[in-house]
């Protein structure tokens, strides 16, 4: 089960924001986030706040329902949510004799834990898990061969990272911390909530049932420290423009030595030259010339590991596309396909000679290729 269970899984509908069923697949899901993300983008919409709001807001929702085990964790909190966590009068945080009860998710199995992670609980006197790091997003811009055959591409980050000094727990070195006296070492404390009296993470150690007597010099206590971080983001090949890359434990550090969040990678693929791309196929427009195309020709195709040898049959029209097979973008097991599109070529200029030959041309075919338009001439 997750660790990742927030507060707002109760308030938000992921799958209205992405506006799709409850029941879409992982398929889906992933093409209504593409479609929103494209639309809401903010290299889209300069300036515009409420475009960028919410392609935080449509990032956040496939953040979980892209996760299968996120999903599934989220499902589970809000169907429990939905059914109110029992009927009247249990040990489920309804009001008893005119009191509150403290929730137990003690028998719960996985999703006690959930739960507990969720409002700040415990398990059979466990301690509170330390809190978790915010996620941080970057961007990376590589070359659209770079994107074919994969890279390992450098990652500047700015920001709070784990303290150099005291490696995040927030303690000068040589010295240690002490049990926290408004929880007692508990890390919780009892707050009323409507129906509720739930189990929050004290807000004197954030936790973890520990505080610093004696702050780091450096971080001074917070364990966290504002520096520069230079990663190695791996690409893989075939990568597609707007690809987001997930470097788990790489985001900013929890408090009191709490894990990191996770570094979310954006990926633009720069233009190529002449190769387009839909989808695992590449796309090719293949100049030809007019004998090429009416007489048929073999003809030499550029594709990402060399060229290739293309057939045109006689009388081949501009516009005909042929597929070339597993010349495309790598996918996993295999390639894609090469599209490669005729397009026949006229010169701008012709020699005397030339002009010559193609008089000959006209005046050797017989009717125009406009007479079922009603326009011969």
């Amino acid at each position: 089960m997750t660790d990742e269970v927030r507060r707002e899984w109760f308030e938000k509908d992921y799958y209205q924001v992405l506006g799709v069923a409850k029941n879409a697949s992982a398929a889906e899901i992933k093409k209504a986030y593409r479609k929103l993300a494209q639309q809401h983008h903010p290299d889209a919409n300069p300036g515009n706040q409420a475009a960028e709001d919410r392609f935080k807001e449509i990032s956040a929702a496939y953040d979980v329902l892209g996760d299968a085990e996120k999903r599934k964790a989220y499902d589970q909190v809000r169907d429990m949510g939905a059914a109110g966590f029992g009927g009247p009068g249990g040990a489920s945080g309804w009001p008893r004799g005119g009191g509150y009860e403290r929730v137990d998710f003690g028998d719960l199995g996985d999703l006690g834990d959930l739960f507990g992670g969720l409002f700040g609980g415990r398990r059979g006197g466990q301690p509170l898990r330390p809190q978790r790091g915010a996620d941080l997003e970057a961007a990376v811009r590589i070359a659209f061969d770079e994107a074919m055959r994969g890279a390992s591409v450098p990652v500047r980050i700015t920001g709070p990272a784990s303290c150099s000094r005291c490696a995040g727990s927030g303690a000068e070195p040589g010295t240690t911390s002490a049990t926290c006296p408004q929880c007692g070492g508990s890390g919780s404390i009892a707050v009323n909530q409507g129906f509720f009296s739930m189990a929050q993470p004290c807000p004197r150690c954030s936790g973890s049932g520990r505080v610093v007597e004696t702050p780091c010099t450096v971080c001074r206590g917070s364990g966290s420290e504002r520096r520069t971080r230079r990663l190695t983001v791996k690409i893989p090949a075939g990568v597609r423009n707007g690809a987001r890359i997930r470097l788990a434990n790489r985001g900013e550090p929890g408090p009191q030595g709490g894990p990191a969040g996770d570094l979310f990678v954006r990926v633009e693929v720069g233009r190529h030259a002449f190769f387009g791309r839909r989808g695992d196929d590449l796309t090719l427009e293949l100049p030809v010339t007019f004998a090429e195309a009416a007489l048929g020709a073999q003809v030499k195709v550029p594709t990402l590991n060399g060229p290739v040898t293309l057939k045109v049959p006689g009388g081949t029209p501009s516009g005909k596309t042929f597929r070339v097979k597993g010349r495309g973008a790598p996918k996993r097991g295999g390639h894609g396909d090469l599209l490669v599109t005729l397009k026949v070529d006229v010169p701008e200029k012709l020699a005397k000679e030339e002009k010559e030959l193609v008089k000959q041309l006209r005046d050797a075919q017989k009717g125009s290729p406009r007479r079922h338009l009603g326009v011969d001439e």
